[in-house]
Order: structure tokens, then sequence, then C-alpha cells
């Protein structure tokens, strides 16, 4: 079954109901778990900013909320009694997907557990969706938990 469990998260309601998938999971199988933060400059970025804004104030703030938002979830997986290492991860240039999918094929993953909103329509035209992408490209199986209405976000 599965035992090596990697775990996408952001501190969102969608990605913290995402690791409780893969907690519960985790506890069945024995598994391990990796959880991956991609500080994502570009989904911040207007374009008009000048570059000293991205390299001097813009990634150092994602990077240092990627590590809290990863030390949140680490202690949450370590006090169920599950092996997890954390990585933060830059993705400057490539979709976040990409990163996703790299990281599995790297660290030996059988499986990706990751929130999703489930959005459709023009919501999923506008906004891309990341969770769909890796569900098509990914090298192993993907187990998408869609979005309630309940906030349980992870604080650090």
């Amino acid at each position: 079954m599965y035992q090596r469990i990697l775990v996408p998260i952001d501190g969102s309601t969608t990605s913290t109901q995402g690791l409780n998938e893969a907690i519960k999971l985790a506890k069945l199988t024995g598994a391990e778990m990796r959880l991956i933060h991609v500080a994502d400059a570009l989904s911040f970025a207007t374009g008009f900013e000048p570059y000293a804004v991205y390299a001097g104030d813009l990634v150092p703030r994602i990077r240092e909320a990627g590590e809290l938002v990863l030390k949140g979830a680490r202690e949450l997986v370590q006090a169920q009694g599950i092996r997890v290492d954390s990585k933060l991860l830059d993705d400057l240039v490539s979709r976040v997907s990409e990163t996703v999918i790299e990281q599995a094929k790297a660290w030996g993953a059988d499986l990706i557990v990751l929130g999703t909103h489930g959005r459709r329509g023009v919501g999923r035209f506008l906004l891309g969706s990341d969770a769909e992408q890796i569900a098509r490209t990914a090298p192993v199986p993907v187990l998408l938990v869609r979005a309630s209405g309940v906030d349980q976000s992870v604080e650090a």
C-alpha cells in the first residue's frame, strides 16, 4: 500500500483538508509523509514591480510565510506519531504543479494528497488548476480532497 505520501500545502483550508486526509491514510498504512510548500512569487506579482521588490522584499517574505506553514503542519503530523519531513521549494519560473510532480519523482512518492477548490467553468478557466494538472500528469496516484465550507487553516 502507500508508504510515501507527498502532501503539498499552502496553509489554506483546502490544503489543510488534504493534509488531514493524508494523516488518516498514513496512520492506516504506516506511511511516512513529506510536506512541501512551493514559494510561488509569480502568483503575487502584477508585472509592474521592479526587480528589487521581488529580490529584496517579496521573495524573502513568501519564503518566511512558507516556513511557518510547514512548521505548523509538521507539528500536527508529528503529534499523530507519523514520520514526516518537510521541504520549502522555490518556484519562480514554472507552474506549481510542475514543481510538485518533480518532487514526487525525486522523493519516490507513491501517493500525492492535496486539497482542491473544485472550481468549474469560468473560475477554473481564469484561475487554472494546479490540482487538475497534478492529477493529469502525476507518475503516481493522486487523492484530491474537495473543499468544504469550514475554515481549518493551519496557523503557525
